[in-house]
């Protein structure tokens, strides 16, 4: 393990000291391991946001240790700045770096994008611009890096494709390792028989080589390779258990060490874009878990361990994981937290295990107020369920809870609504049962469809819909212990738009970038003026792609992507849906037969 120093006699010192936040980008780092003098291929992992974010999400570390771990390949990596920062190093012509060794993102052999969501759209073109690489992938040659696209926002790829070379589908573990093989195999070729031979890669995506038509009926792709483009799975969960982590010197938005539990999840829910484009469900063991929670807090020297997943508390053996760890918590003095829960996974006897363990906060997520809205989305939580884990947290300690909730679902009313300030009043009373300090923070966030869910075909409500329903939450509240927030209604419509665009909205991406658009997931950054001149000047309507129903058969953008869930499986989910019918967890009620049976799910009939 090496202590990488910020190199305070570099050239750029100076530019960085008059950034607002120096420690963004003078950094200083445990863990962060030296460039390797040889490498086949040099690639630069860029995570398109700031450095306290890019350093707080797990796949981001998972990959530089994949790589890193190998012989015949380098990562470096380096982060979005903030506004700030980006006009300094314009005005003084300087490139964004790496953060490793320095380099220009232009002298790589390969950059590499994850895109956690739609919003990070823009900050891959600051990146690539300040990097001094063309945005377009058509007016790249030979000496330019090749630029790969990964991550939960790769499964929707379209609005991007014109800037991407290669979309790197499914799990990195399972996929990246054979793509730069390939690259390295392929070096010094002309451009565009590189990324031929990269389709041919299980789990690649290469735009420039596929056409699309559209008409009345939707989208339409045509390519010589095969379509769809499989996502692919890594199932041995125990083989890539991570051994560090990099810890900076500077606070970051999750300071702590991470640990998954497993991936993939068999609930459900008919909102959640993840639940399906991550199955089939495949755990860890319980002493690789263990094993890997001891490790990263030895080796980092961080107080606390989150244990992640999408739903942390199905693991099968999570009460004897929170019990097994509870003496060496305790001796260490560190805690373990839990991301969001399912209410009616957390019990009294959890908050018992969790309570031991020096408690981290505690998240809740209900996500609608009413039960027959719960059985729309597939939550299938009850009331009884959320009390009882509100009584079960505060008679265990804890002060405050915080509930997530979504608005402008589907077949959503104003009953609904009331069902939220409801709930969370009703859960602030039970907790003031136990404690005068109790308090719910409750966050209402607006509801965007997403591709490969059953919601796909549904259209939004609109940012002025949205905004009205926040401000009707907040008028009504009663009870001063409950807190209430609202997401920005404006930030839901363009993310709305983005989910579910084409190939023609990425003209519309690249002018509200010109038009200044910067960090769009951050309110303080995000312009709708920039993005509304944005579809203005490139003749499209937002509200097209994002208030429309869709056809059961029309052709979707994205339907020349195989995440695994068939389509026949999500619109016998929508229809469910409108009919408040609750289709039971795949591992204790049977296989639902989402497309995954036979294809390497261990769950299909209700067994392992």
């Amino acid at each position: 393990m090496a202590y990488r120093f910020a190199e305070f006699d570099d050239p750029q010192w100076p530019l960085i000291a008059g950034a607002k936040m120096p420690t963004r980008y003078a950094v200083c780092e445990w863990g962060a391991r030296p460039p390797k003098l040889q490498a086949k291929l040099r690639i630069c992992l860029c995570f398109p946001d700031v450095y306290e974010v890019g350093m707080s999400y797990l796949g981001f570390q998972l990959l530089y240790e994949l790589i890193k771990n190998g012989t015949d390949y380098d990562c470096e990596r380096a982060y979005c700045p903030w506004t700030d920062m980006e006009g300094l190093m314009r005005r003084a012509g300087r490139p964004l770096q790496s953060v490793e060794s320095g380099r220009t993102l232009a002298e790589f052999d390969a950059i590499g994008f994850t895109f956690q969501h739609e919003m990070s759209f823009t900050s891959m073109l600051t990146m690539l611009d300040l990097g001094r690489v063309p945005l377009l992938s058509s007016d790249r040659d030979e000496r330019s890096p090749i630029v790969i696209g990964g991550g939960p926002g790769a499964m929707t790829p379209e609005p991007m494709a014109s800037f991407v070379d290669i979309f790197s589908l499914g799990d990195g573990e399972a996929q990246l390792p054979a793509l730069l093989d390939c690259l390295a195999r392929t070096k010094g070729r002309p451009r565009r028989q590189r990324l031929e031979a990269a389709s041919s890669v299980p789990g690649c995506y290469v735009p420039s080589l596929v056409d699309c038509a559209y008409d009345g009926d939707g989208v339409h792709f045509s390519a010589a390779s095969p379509l769809p483009v499989a996502k692919p799975v890594w199932h041995d969960m125990d083989a890539i258990a991570p051994q560090s982590m990099i810890v900076p010197a500077s606070s970051i938005v999750h300071d702590r060490a991470v640990v998954e539990l497993f991936r993939g999840c068999s609930r459900g829910c008919r909102f959640c874009q993840a639940g399906m484009t991550y199955r089939p469900v495949r755990e860890r063991s319980l002493q690789t878990v263990e094993e890997s929670v001891t490790r990263l807090l030895d080796r980092t020297g961080w107080e606390e361990c989150s244990l992640v997943s999408l739903a942390s508390c199905d693991y099968p053996q999570i009460d004897r994981l929170l019990a097994d760890l509870a003496p060496e918590m305790a001796r260490r003095g560190t805690k373990i937290s839990l991301p969001s829960l399912r209410v009616d996974a957390f019990s009294v006897g959890l908050a018992e295990e969790l309570a031991t363990l020096k408690k981290g906060g505690l998240t809740l997520a209900p996500e609608a107020g009413t039960q027959r809205l719960r059985d729309v989305i597939n939550k299938g939580v009850t009331e009884k369920d959320l009390y009882g884990a509100v009584e079960a947290a505060f008679s265990m300690g804890w002060q405050k809870v915080k509930f997530y909730f979504m608005m402008g679902l589907p077949t959503e009313t104003e009953e609904d609504l009331a069902g939220i300030l409801r709930l969370c009043e009703n859960s602030a009373e039970i907790g003031r049962r136990h404690t005068k300090r109790a308090s719910i923070n409750a966050s209402v966030a607006g509801f965007v469809p997403k591709g490969h869910t059953p919601f796909q075909w549904e259209p939004q409500n609109s940012w002025e819909e949205l905004a009205a329903k926040g401000q009707w939450l907040k008028r009504n509240l009663r009870n001063r212990h409950v807190n209430l927030k609202y997401h920005e209604s404006s930030q839901s419509f363009i993310e709305g738009v983005l989910a579910r665009g084409d190939r023609r909205v990425g003209r519309a991406v690249f002018l509200a970038w010109k038009n200044g658009s910067r960090l769009d997931s951050w309110s303080d950054t995000f312009s709708l003026d920039a993005w509304m001149k944005g579809f203005s000047d490139a003749g499209i309507d937002p509200s097209w792609y994002a208030h429309r129903p869709r056809g059961k058969d029309e052709g979707l953008p994205w339907d020349h992507i195989d995440c695994g869930v068939s389509r026949s499986f999500l619109w016998r989910e929508r229809q469910k849906a409108y009919a408040a019918s609750v289709t039971p967890d795949c591992r204790t009620g049977g296989c639902s037969g989402c497309g995954w049976q036979g294809r390497g799910c261990h769950w299909s009939g209700g067994q392992k």
